[in-house]
């Protein structure tokens, strides 16, 4: 079900190098960091293992693993922790994902399905991302491309002299206003000139098919529009358009759960550099293009993931579909590296799921 954006030479050497005593300790080391968040020790490990160990003969295998860079010692602690290559390893090699019960999946289908029936678009996302949030403790995270809003109507209306309000209406009832500059001395006419000729071809398409119809037009000379009309049309096309940077609208929700992990005042310096750069929207198009390129669900575990790689946190995204089958965009969640993986990964799988079928009539 997941696809992982790393190469996987490195774990699979790993795997080679261990034996099924090696395995069973890293095991143990990695499920006690993600219940616990801590280090742990030969002799606690000793006493966790199915089979019987003294600590001297855990301590040479976790030596061993920490040759691998599996594990390694915080300066804190004699104990051991898992690397980020390490939880890759167990992410890839040894977890056991498994499926959701009855009851996630009805309560996944209720918030989100049930948001469905009367909200727009992005209250449907928002919902999704409360809910996976609430469901994982962790962060829910919602990137999603606004040129694939399909419209229904635009309107422009004058504020002053040189400046009028444009007024763009989705099918499923976002609305989104921009403060246009316009030429000085426009005519009333021309505005509602521009409003009519938009309207006229704007119902079901996007942004970018309604520009693209728009220039064809009149580059064929079929557009009988005056300049300073045709200077409004052109002017607000490139207001809603917005740019590279606002072409993807970033929806987070729960952002305390990743304040409830903190052991240090490093690690809450580490939250708030993530919480700038989901402020920012630094990297956001990269982690998406990332996500559109492959089917299922996409992990990344700290630096594998440009966007949050200085907050140590791990990303679990899936992307979900329009009614045409394209990506439109990801969901998912954000937390600490110590996520539960195996119950996380059927979650976002699922709600990516039940999205995609909500955008299909």
């Amino acid at each position: 079900m997941a696809s992982h954006d790393i190469p996987i030479g490195a774990t699979q050497v790993s795997l080679a190098a261990l034996n099924e005593r090696s395995r069973e300790i890293f095991r143990q080391i990695v499920e006690s960091y993600l219940s616990t968040g801590e280090p742990v020790g030969s002799r606690n490990l000793s006493r966790l293992l199915p089979i019987a160990l003294s600590p001297a003969s855990v301590r040479n295998v976790m030596s061993d693993l920490e040759q691998l860079g599996l594990i390694y010692a915080p300066h804190t602690s004699a104990g051991r922790l898992p690397t980020e290559l390490g939880l890759r390893f167990f992410v890839d090699a040894l977890m056991q994902v498994g499926d959701l019960s009855e009851q996630d999946r009805r309560s996944i289908e209720a918030q989100v399905a049930g948001a469905g029936t009367s909200k727009s678009l992005e209250a449907v996302l928002t919902e999704a991302s409360q809910m996976l949030s609430g469901l994982t403790r962790s962060a829910g995270v919602v990137l999603t491309a606004k040129t694939n809003v399909r419209l229904k109507h635009v309107e422009f209306v004058r504020l002053e002299p040189e400046r009028a309000l444009a007024v763009m209406v989705a099918e499923d009832g976002q609305v989104e206003n921009r403060v246009l500059n316009i030429p000085a001395g426009l005519p009333m006419s021309s505005l509602t000139e521009a409003g009519n000729f938009l309207n006229a071809r704007i119902r079901g398409k996007t942004l970018a098919e309604l520009r693209g119809e728009i220039e064809k037009a009149v580059a064929e000379g079929q557009a009988e529009l005056d300049q300073l009309t045709q200077k409004v049309i052109a002017t607000g096309l490139a207001s809603w358009s917005g740019g590279e940077s606002d072409e993807r609208q970033l929806i987070v929700r729960g952002h305390a759960n990743l304040l409830e992990d903190l052991h240090a005042l490093e690690d809450l310096e580490r939250v708030r550099s993530l919480f700038d750069a989901l402020e920012a929207k630094r990297g956001v198009i990269d982690l998406l293009g990332r996500a559109e390129r492959a089917d299922g669900v996409r992990i990344f575990i700290g630096s594998e993931n440009k966007l949050f790689s200085l907050s140590g946190s791990s990303t679990i995204i899936a992307p979900y579909r329009d009614s045409q089958g394209r990506i439109v965009g990801v969901i998912g969640v954000i937390g600490p590296t110590r996520l539960n993986y195996a119950r996380v990964i059927p979650m976002v799988d699922y709600t990516a799921r039940v999205v995609s079928r909500l955008l299909t009539p």
